[in-house]
């Protein structure tokens, strides 16, 4: 059962053709029952035009993409859920459901499949990428293009930050997963939101605190180090997501924060090893690269998909 709570309109001017800040339609918030889960989600934009689907990272939700939403909706039908246990979706206990990329996946497939999604475009950002490819990896034929900020595919983005990780990876410990529940107190979200941003002025606290209305869930805690655990199984799949590049050939933008620790530009570059229709901009911004240059990358998104008739 769909049940919407609230929506709001924004008005704005256009430049070369494409809104800037805001001649945007409404968003809606919804949530939809996915394999038995309440599974919540922004929509905006006619269902009559492509569609978009915005895949968040760790440790946020669809609430990232909440000016992009509205940037995209002119001209295009764009869907961004939240994955269980994120945001405002059901937080399934653990003894109940089981935390990992191939389930998140998989309730991202039934999220689709529930609004009969056929074809669509998907944004990849730190966790959406393993989400996103592993999808795109089974169907590829309803992929219209991939949109990528900051999201990894190869080894060469796994660089020294994720040395606690592999640690984790190599001895599943509570004192190893304890060293890394850092990253989702106060002061480890404030970094990931601000690190490698220029002005900082210009990244809202509001990040983080919404973000810790999640984190802070029974039991949270220990999904994420559930979700950093099973963060391994994404890089046995490299290869074969690299394959579906090459086989594929997804026309593909990369709009890519370069001064992202987590994500570094290491792993941006070898895409255009496997990739022949690929647009690649290297951004001066850090991980969260749309909040501080969300107006560009909305830019880049539409010209992007328009160029590839996708439209």
């Amino acid at each position: 059962m769909i049940g919407i709570n609230y929506s709001f309109t924004r008005i704005t001017e256009k430049i070369d053709g494409h809104p800037t800040k805001s001649v945007y339609g409404s968003t809606t918030y919804k949530t939809i029952e996915v394999n038995g889960l309440d599974i919540f989600y922004r929509e905006a934009g006619s269902k009559n035009k492509p569609t978009i689907l915005l895949l968040h990272g760790y440790p946020t939700s669809s609430h990232m993409f909440r000016n992009l939403i509205v940037q995209l909706s002119n001209d295009y039908h764009v869907l961004a859920p939240d994955y269980p246990g994120y945001g405002r979706s059901e937080q399934p206990l653990m003894s109940e459901f089981d935390y990992t990329f191939d389930n998140m996946a998989i309730i991202v497939e039934g999220f689709l499949e529930a609004l009969k999604v056929k074809k669509f475009s998907v944004y990849l950002m730190d966790y959406g990428a393993p989400v996103g490819f592993r999808i795109a990896s089974k169907y590829p034929d309803r992929i219209e293009s991939l949109l990528i900020q900051n999201g990894n595919a190869y080894e060469e983005g796994i660089t020294d930050f994720w040395n606690p990780l592999k640690k984790y990876w190599n001895d599943y410990s509570v004192e190893n997963g304890k060293a890394l529940e850092g990253f989702h107190n106060i002061d480890g979200l404030k970094w990931q939101y601000t690190n490698g941003v220029k002005d900082v002025s210009k990244i809202s606290p509001d990040n983080w605190q919404i973000d810790l209305q999640h984190l802070t869930r029974k039991e949270n805690n220990e999904i994420q180090l559930a979700m950093f655990y099973d963060y391994r199984t994404n890089i046995q799949l490299y290869p074969k997501w690299q394959k579906y590049l090459r086989d594929h050939q997804p026309p593909t933008l990369i709009v890519w924060g370069k001064n992202d620790n987590i994500f570094p530009a290491e792993g941006a570059h070898p895409y255009k090893r496997d990739l022949k229709n690929i647009e690649f901009h290297l951004l001066d911004t850090g991980h969260f690269a749309l909040e501080d240059k969300g107006d560009e990358i909305a830019n880049y998104i539409l010209n992007f998909l328009k160029k590839n008739n996708i439209k």
